[in-house]
């Protein structure tokens, strides 16, 4: 529908489903947020914290500000990849242009300076389950974007929970996500998966950046050969089909899982990661 005659462009108070109608919610008034990436899968195990820890770590190195927004309200991660298992968010309240007192949320700030929220840094104990319904999950994850503030952040990475359900839904049309990086493994069934997470995003009409994938094979340790442990790769194929870039192929490594485990994911250095971390920061660099 064409832009209504006489518009204020006051979506928060229109009934109107114009084509310049914005529905996401609106950053905290402290917060300055450039670019957001979805990280995503259509099925759970792939690594898609694991990608999203160790992308953000690698982009705030090259000089970036980055964050992390942990989406997966009912099994987060993201803090013990960074060691801040214990660490508890802190709110307060500050004045507004106008003087009026709004309430906010402080991210949790790592070693290197990776601004993160997750469900574990409200809750008294980290196993503590969270036992809700879709709609107040994703009421959380609405309130990571607008009471959080965000300090002056490059790439924001969401770290998405498997699937195309509710809070998939809800960082679609509540965050403005300038694209996507779909996670997945080897195996030929993932071919399903991936091609549901692509679909979702282009019917969101959300770009996809590329694929990445995860588990993609054991290095020898005498002779150095790759070992599929899952077969053959399908990623090249479902590339072509998409017409998308595989970002990167992410061995099985055991120096990786031991750093992580450990919380120590920001001292990882890995090259494999390099063309995604690139990719990522032209989104910046051609502006």
């Amino acid at each position: 529908m064409a832009e209504q005659e006489n518009c204020t462009h006051d979506c928060s108070s229109c009934k109107q489903n114009c084509e310049s109608r914005d529905m996401h919610e609106k950053l905290h008034e402290g917060s300055s947020v450039k670019k957001v990436i979805g990280i995503v899968s259509g099925k759970g195990g792939v690594g898609k914290s694991l990608v999203t820890s160790m992308l953000a770590s690698k982009i705030q190195k090259h000089g970036f500000r980055t964050a992390i927004l942990d989406a997966d309200i009912t099994g987060p991660s993201i803090p013990t990849a960074f060691g801040l298992s214990e660490e508890k968010a802190v709110g307060g309240s500050m004045s507004d242009k106008d003087g009026k007192q709004i309430e906010y949320i402080k991210p949790v700030i790592s070693n290197s300076g990776v601004q993160l929220m997750s469900m574990n840094f409200l809750l008294e104990h980290e196993t503590d389950p969270v036992i809700w319904r879709g709609p107040v999950i994703a009421g959380a994850v609405k309130q990571f974007w607008t009471d959080v503030v965000w300090d002056n952040v490059d790439f924001m990475f969401v770290d998405c929970p498997p699937g195309t359900g509710d809070v998939p839904l809800t960082v679609f049309q509540s965050i403005p996500v300038d694209g996507i990086i779909v996670v997945a493994s080897p195996q030929q069934l993932v071919r399903v998966i991936v091609e549901k997470a692509v679909n979702m995003a282009n019917a969101m009409k959300i770009p996809v950046i590329g694929l990445v994938e995860n588990m993609s094979y054991v290095k020898c340790p005498d002779c150095g050969r790759e070992i599929k442990v899952f077969g053959e790769s399908n990623i090249d194929g479902i590339a072509k089909d998409f017409g998308l870039k595989v970002l990167a192929r992410i061995p099985i490594e055991e120096k990786v899982s031991v750093t992580v485990d450990n919380g120590e994911v920001e001292n990882l250095d890995v090259e494999y990661l390099d063309d995604a971390a690139s990719t990522v920061e032209s989104l910046i660099r051609k502006i």
